[in-house]
């Protein structure tokens, strides 16, 4: 799965002399909390509510509430913007679009088609996405697996699972020692539980079966 795949397109932007009340305007009538800063057609900057509030002023100043609004009329999104925005492609793997975000403890990027901005990608559309080729959202049945780390041995899991009539929704693996890995199998619910019986009869460890059901 892409970026691009899960990304939201043509997110709204705003240029870098926009008030801030008009920015946390736009992010509350549009519920987002990042816009990308575009000027000219190109991305100079990335700005979120936090940014906004903080270069508001402090709730404990000595000045007036008619002072205080006339400051943040006069704020710009240029003082509060992140100049230095990390972004990827359109054809980034969502894989490398998690590791971009984690690596930098940040929660979006911006996803740039050459100069354009194409796009913004969340953490959350990360979550989905990966529940997604989980195979999470989908009733059927989950089986976890210990295997020796050996070639071939995936293949006689899924012989076993195919001769069993059952149907592979989803695999995913993790290293659980030197030379052991879990597998988590997600089969639709014909003949799930052949399937697991049929595991155990080639000597693998199933080590949980749940079934899980679309709410």
């Amino acid at each position: 799965m892409f970026v691009k795949d899960v990304m939201t397109a043509n997110p709204i932007t705003v240029t870098p002399n926009v008030s801030v009340m008009e920015a946390l305007e736009i992010m509350k009538r549009s519920k987002v909390r990042r816009l990308p800063v575009v000027q000219g057609g190109k991305l100079v900057g990335i700005v979120t509510d936090r940014d906004l509030l903080q270069v508001s002023p402090s709730p404990a100043t000595s000045l007036s509430v008619f002072e205080i609004n006339y400051l943040i009329s006069k704020m710009t999104v240029k003082e509060a913007m992140t100049t230095r925005v990390i972004t990827v492609s359109p054809d980034d793997t969502i894989e490398k679009a998690a590791v971009v975000m984690r690596e930098n403890s940040i929660g979006a990027v911006p996803v740039i088609d050459g100069m354009t901005v194409a796009g913004i990608i969340t953490e959350t559309d990360i979550f989905d996405a990966f529940l997604e080729m989980l195979g999470a959202t989908r009733a059927g049945v989950r089986l976890t697996v210990d295997l020796p780390d050996r070639k071939g041995i995936l293949a006689r899991v899924a012989g076993a699972i195919s001769e069993a009539g059952a149907n592979i929704i989803s695999v995913a693996t993790f290293e659980l020692a030197p030379g052991t890995v879990r597998i988590v199998i997600r089969l639709e619910p014909d003949n799930a539980d052949e399937a697991a019986q049929a595991i155990s009869a080639c000597g693998f460890d199933v080590v949980h079966r749940v079934r899980s059901y679309v709410q």
